[in-house]
């Protein structure tokens, strides 16, 4: 028994990750991809957050704006879009309004920002 529930316990998070639509990297394969361009960077910290330091051409849309979804439905859906926060909490929950919305190429910076930070990544103020 009690390695039956060890075993779900263990596969529980991987199926949340394989439910959700998003690609998962951590800071080294998002500077790669960056720096292919051709992305949309997607920051959903607080403005406070970003401006204390943030990825290059990230366009900043905290996910606790009244105006979240709105925003998001602005950017071009066809585009891969590369979404984080500071530690991938509030990113992961920002997934699901991307799927709604129509997004169809995710990809999340699992650590956040912090993560890209720890990796010596570049960071602009």
């Amino acid at each position: 028994m009690k390695t039956l529930l060890t075993t779900l316990l263990l596969l529980i998070p991987a199926m949340a990750f394989a439910a959700d639509p998003a690609k998962h990297v951590k800071a080294d394969e998002a500077a790669k991809i960056i720096a292919e361009g051709k992305l949309v960077i997607v920051d959903v910290r607080t403005p406070d957050e970003f401006k204390d330091g943030h990825i290059k051409a990230a366009k900043n849309i905290d996910i606790m704006a009244a105006d979240f979804e709105a925003q998001l439905a602005k950017l071009d859906k066809t585009q891969p879009t590369l979404v984080h926060c500071q530690a991938g909490g509030r990113s992961m929950r920002a997934l699901k309004t991307f799927e709604k919305l129509g997004f169809k190429n995710l990809i999340h910076l699992d650590e956040g920002f912090g993560g890209w930070e720890a990796a010596g990544k570049p960071v602009e103020k």
